[in-house]
């Protein structure tokens, strides 16, 4: 009896061991052949059913909008100019305004030009028998070129980073008189990793402009570049870039051919410059454009990257504009001499401006036409032959209510302007749960129609399921790349307030970083951190805006990344 209770004993350790072989032997083999990142992203599609069936999804009834068939108006999305901050404020009554650059009219290292206005300010200085003094205004020069060659709001002078703006004001039928070309020194570059930057160094010979549109299109260096229709430095790499693929012809089949091979390889162009930054500290770029004076301030770019200056140069010109009274010409020339002193010129390379004075620019003069028609180019060639699939993921919760919400219509029916054909496009609203306004479809008259239909029909209400609005697009997204697998997908979220219903930012965080889609998040009238969070997941940009910019704003954000 005791024989055959140990041999049951035994068969029973055999039979376990067996099962437990079998069911090893089963789950090695299913993944046999398989990387980890395919496997992983089969763990994260059955979690992301899993998540999309807890959550309450309803299907709006589609609806048809009346298309709009202008094109987009940039002066009609301007917020008003006091949306930028007067920087440094006029003494008297007989001043100018100027619009200057972020970098010099800023705070701390980036507030040279406030140095010398102030001071201007307080000199006495007289025009005509009276005291004459300067108002700076702070803006962006892609943004500021913007209001004035849209006629929207036109100072009586304009001191952008560089030339080109100049110049594209100049085309756009703007009277322009240049007082000065240099204000300040400054220089647009490439910073690259020691690293890398040896690498290439090795293969290439050098590292310039031409070795690095190279190094790219050879798909040897992951590089980022920002948006050339709003920053200085994109616009400039930009048309460089275009003129090492045919010098004589920038526009041409030459070169159009070498940039579709070049922006092919690149990751991601940039929204910001600190989107950008944020990307490279990731360790998802090895190089990305950015200005001298923005370097050497930074320790952690000086002592791990290496510079390498490009294009023309950022100078800091200054413009009168318009047909101004010569009391004001006499004011702003007034100004242009007072900047020039040594006192101001020390001043600035205590901030960082005015260093490789020996770099001469590389890029001919550009006429402010065929910069306009790069920028096109730009537009039209971005994305290769990778169409983009976009899922708009819209708060509708009762905080929405009113002008909030008009304000998120308008910036969507006015935004979808910018979008390319080739792209296809989703809608997806929130509240308390969760509706497929419009499933994807490619962004034909038919699907605009509806994209109308749909924004046109948001209604605000409940409360704020961020995160199942964020699920449900990924859920969309996933099931659009099984039937077109060579789209690009992206998210765009826009909502005001912090997540009080449904998921949390924990339970699709891991699902985000799988999938690898970027979700760029407009916050409007809110600092949302955990959508500021959930957007630097995966290299994309954050913007927190209100009522009265949200439409200038998203219109840029959609013109770069769709």
């Amino acid at each position: 009896m005791a024989r055959k209770g140990k041999a049951f004993v035994v068969l029973g350790v055999i039979a376990v061991a067996v099962f437990v072989l079998v069911y090893f032997g089963i789950s090695l083999t299913s993944n046999l052949g398989k990387s980890q990142t395919q496997v992983t992203a089969e763990g994260a599609a059955k979690q992301l059913d899993k998540l999309y069936k807890s959550i309450s999804v309803t299907a709006a009834e589609p609806i048809k909008g009346q298309i709009d068939l202008d094109p987009a108006a940039v002066g009609d999305s301007l917020p008003d100019i006091s949306k930028f901050p007067i920087s440094v404020a006029n003494t008297t009554d007989s001043f100018v305004e100027i619009f200057s650059s972020t970098e010099k009219s800023g705070t701390d290292v980036d507030g040279w030009l406030n140095e010398v206005a102030t001071d201007f300010n307080k000199s006495n200085i007289v025009v005509n028998g009276k005291p004459v003094s300067v108002k700076i205004r702070n803006i962006a020069s892609g943004t500021a070129a913007d209001y004035i060659k849209s006629g929207k709001y036109v100072p009586d002078a304009f001191t952008p980073s560089n030339e080109l703006w100049g110049e594209m004001v100049k085309a756009q039928g703007i009277q322009t008189q240049l007082i000065s070309k240099r204000l300040a020194g400054n220089v647009a570059g490439i910073v690259t990793t020691k690293k890398k930057y040896d690498e290439l160094v090795n293969k290439y010979g050098s590292l310039n402009i031409k070795t690095v549109t190279d190094a790219i299109a050879n798909n040897e260096l992951a590089m980022g570049y920002t948006d050339p229709f709003a920053s200085s430095t994109g616009l400039n790499f930009l048309v460089t870039a275009l003129q090492t693929f045919d010098s004589s012809d920038l526009l041409g089949d030459k070169a159009v051919q070498g940039f579709e091979k070049f922006q092919a390889n690149v990751p991601f162009t940039a929204s910001t410059t600190l989107q950008m930054r944020d990307a490279a500290k990731s360790g998802m770029l090895d190089a990305f454009v950015l200005e001298y004076q923005t370097y050497v301030n930074a320790p952690d770019l000086k002592s791990g990257y290496v510079f390498t200056p490009f294009g023309v140069r950022h100078d800091s010109p200054l413009y009168a504009l318009g047909n101004l009274p010569q009391e004001k010409l006499d004011i702003i020339k007034k100004f242009a001499e007072f900047a020039e002193q040594d006192k101001y010129q020390k001043s600035a390379a205590d901030k960082g401006f005015n260093g490789l004075p020996d770099y001469h620019s590389e890029l001919g003069a550009v006429d402010g036409t065929l910069l306009s028609s790069a920028q096109k180019l730009w537009k039209e060639k971005k994305n290769g032959n990778k169409p983009i699939a976009a899922v708009f993921v819209a708060d509708v919760s009762g905080s929405m209510d009113g002008e909030p919400l008009n304000r998120l219509k308008e910036s969507l029916l006015q935004g979808q302007k910018y979008l390319g054909r080739d792209n296809s496009i989703g809608l997806v609203s929130y509240s308390s749960e969760v509706s497929v306004n419009l499933p994807i479809g490619k962004y034909d008259a038919n699907q605009q129609s509806m994209f109308v239909g749909a924004v046109n029909s948001l209604q605000a209400g409940g409360g704020t399921a961020t995160f199942d609005g964020i699920a449900v697009a990924m859920k969309m997204l996933r099931d659009e790349l099984t039937v077109n697998p060579d789209v690009k997908p992206v998210i765009f979220v826009l909502s005001d307030g912090e997540t009080n219903e449904g998921h949390s930012l924990d339970d699709i965080r891991g699902l985000i970083e799988t999938f690898k889609i970027p979700v760029y998040t407009i916050g409007y009238n809110a600092n949302i951190k955990a959508l500021q969070s959930i957007s630097s997941i995966n290299e994309a940009a954050s913007i927190n805006a209100d009522t009265d910019d949200v439409v200038y704003k998203i219109g840029n954000l959609l013109n770069v990344q769709m």
